[in-house]
């Protein structure tokens, strides 16, 4: 599958002033993340500090969730050059994700039809894996995304509808 958009990928393809917490450019508390692609995967690194803590020296789990759904909405972006909306989250800590210690996240799609995508993301810290998710998305059409969304598409947005 060839990848629709130019490398990197990052959240300026939605403008430098878009509010996603994920990989919005300017969030001030956001990730900030940009995304890779490398073969079937969708690769990102992050570093957690204490802006992102939950027990003393760990990133809060909510925000681990929070960084492999965003990671595999981007796999959409970059394989389907489509958007989605996280329909099912299914996911596991298997060890604490240390805060100042980098994380590399993968995704990938492991099935899509025209209206669904299911992705798989693990997150990783010194070469071991401390979560895994299965996520399932909607691809919406335009209509459909401005009734979730309860405003008109951002222009920015146009060319991802499904």
């Amino acid at each position: 599958m060839d990848s629709p958009l130019p490398l990197p990928l990052d959240g300026t393809l939605f403008g430098l002033d878009q509010p996603c917490f994920g990989c919005g450019p300017r969030h001030p508390a956001g990730f900030r993340l940009s995304f890779v692609e490398d073969g079937e995967d969708v690769v990102t690194h992050f570093t957690p500090d204490d802006r992102y803590q939950g027990p003393p020296g760990v990133m809060h789990g909510g925000l681990v969730f929070t960084l492999a759904d965003e990671l595999a909405a981007w796999v959409l972006i970059a394989r389907l050059g489509k958007f989605g909306f996280t329909a099912r989250f299914e996911g596991k800590l298997q060890a604490p994700t240390r805060l100042g210690v980098e994380l590399e996240g993968r995704a990938r799609i492991t099935r899509s039809t025209s209206r669904t995508a299911e992705v798989t993301a693990q997150l990783s810290q010194a070469g071991r894996q401390v979560f895994e998710a299965s996520l399932t998305f909607a691809l919406l059409d335009r209509g459909a995304t401005e009734k979730l969304l309860g405003r008109a598409l951002p222009k920015e947005w146009e060319g991802f509808a499904r």
